[in-house]
Formats: structure tokens, sequence, C-alpha cells
């Protein structure tokens, strides 16, 4: 069985939610990442912040991101899956809610990332385009 953590990107860092969203821009351009877990002062997941997010709910609404906070721009319930989760789970879990980006919790603490990068490198090309079909699929005609 191929579990979550099997497929993860490895290494994921929170942001805080108090640390502002230029930090949050330069932690990812660092990590080379398009997205970070927030944190709340317990370590806890409260919520994922992309680059879209500080471009469009941030700079796009002509507030700086030196002035607003991670914390800010999350919303909702953040998704998340146990590392020893099988991939089944975790397809659902991106389906389901119609996600790209999934953190990985181990013992109540972030271990890792899957993406559709990792999707990619790690399932069967039926497993991709099925997934695929069903997150953009739907986020499309939603858009519509």
């Amino acid at each position: 069985m191929t579990t979550a953590g099997d497929i993860m990107h490895r290494g994921a860092q929170w942001i805080p939610a108090h640390e502002t969203l230029d930090r949050a821009a330069q932690l990812m351009r660092e990590l080379g990442v398009g997205a970070l877990p927030i944190s709340d002062s317990d370590e806890r997941l409260c919520g994922i912040l992309t680059d879209r997010d500080i471009v469009v709910g941030c700079v796009a609404m002509g507030r700086d991101p030196s002035r607003v906070t991670a914390g800010e721009l999350a919303q909702g319930t953040p998704r998340w899956v146990d590392a020893g989760a099988d991939v089944g789970e975790v397809l659902r879990e991106m389906k389901e809610h119609q996600i790209r980006r999934l953190p990985v919790i181990e013992n109540k603490r972030l271990v890792g990332m899957i993406s559709e990068a990792d999707l990619a490198q790690h399932l069967s090309e039926d497993q991709i385009g099925a997934w695929a079909e069903s997150v953009y699929a739907r986020s499309t005609s939603a858009g519509r």
C-alpha cells in the first residue's frame, strides 16, 4: 500500500499566522514553493497561503503585504491528511475539496506536502487523469 508519506514532498515549513505576507513571499522564494501551511500559535494548521492568495487577496486589492498577515488570508476549514493515509484517501480528499496541495501531518506535526507534481511522479496515468478531471472539471464549470 502506497501512503501519503511515500509520495509527499518532505521538509514542508509552516508560516506563522502572525507573519506578514512579504515575509511569506520571501520564504516561498527561498523554499521554491508556491504555498505554505499557516500555523496558529500552537503550531496547528489554520490554513494554507498560496502565492496567488498574496497577489489577488492583497496586492491587487491595493493592500501593503508588509502590513497584512498570513492569518488574515486564511479561509475555511484547512484540509490535511495523516502520513499513514492510503493514496486513495489522499485523492478523495483532494477531489472532494477541489484542492491541489495537501499538508501531511504525523503525530500532530507537519511532515510534508502533497502537490500535483508529487501525484504525477507517483501515480499511474489513469489515476492522475481521473484526479485531474474531477478537480479541474468542477472548478472550471464553477467559474462560468
